[in-house]
């Protein structure tokens, strides 16, 4: 007998939010800037402790009743769970490779924060081919792009550059890596939906992680 259609969506899921936290994780670990959601998590963490997945819930669960008010709907209780998962990976990938992945060159940074980007978009796409749970992050940017009348690039623009400047003055971890992710991670994820021959919705197409961004 083949595997039920939701426990293949289930498995695909929850593979591709383990992909994306390990990618968050490396970027975090590579000392070079983070995705700039990712900065705000950081910063955070840095100014009033808890850990980088700690936060990744509470603000996915703030995000989650936003989204709700803002579009006068009910909440969606799967963004919840969808928080909670990377919250809970983020800490699981940093707690395994803090002591050992301390990159002290330029090069050996770069190559981190490099597979760190990929693994993201990877898992990113990987996720989105379940089409299980949203991720609250993706839908305040819907939302504002459906309240505004924006294009989804620039929604997902003003929300970056809103996440670099609290990132800023939380001293969250901005750098060359903010940049690159900003630029690229859209791209990366394009890419591998490509690769999985997924048809993305339109909001995916300008989308940048952590958790996953974010």
């Amino acid at each position: 007998m083949g595997m039920r259609p939701d426990m293949r969506q289930l498995l695909l899921y929850i593979a591709g939010l383990l992909i994306l936290t390990l990618g968050v994780a490396l970027t975090v670990q590579s000392h070079m800037g983070t995705g700039p959601f990712d900065a705000v998590l950081v910063g955070l963490t840095r100014t009033f402790g808890l850990t980088i997945g700690s936060w990744e819930i509470i603000l996915g669960l703030i995000m989650v009743v936003s989204n709700a008010l803002m579009s006068g709907k009910r909440p969606e209780y799967l963004g919840v769970l969808t928080a909670l998962v990377t919250g809970l990976g983020i800490d699981m990938w940093l707690f395994i490779v803090a002591d050992w992945l301390q990159p002290q060159w330029f090069i050996s940074q770069l190559g981190v924060f490099s597979a760190g980007l990929l693994l993201s978009g990877l898992g990113t796409a990987i996720y989105l081919c379940a089409h299980f749970a949203p991720m609250p992050f993706d839908r305040l940017m819907l939302i504002i792009r459906q309240k505004s009348g924006w294009s989804v690039a620039r929604a997902r623009a003003v929300i970056q550059i809103v996440c670099i400047i609290l990132a800023f003055f939380l001293g969250g971890a901005i750098g060359l890596g903010t940049v690159l992710a900003a630029c690229l991670s859209g791209l990366i994820i394009g890419y591998f939906m490509k690769v999985l021959k997924h048809d993305r919705p339109a909001v995916v197409a300008e989308q940048g992680t952590q958790s996953v961004e974010m």
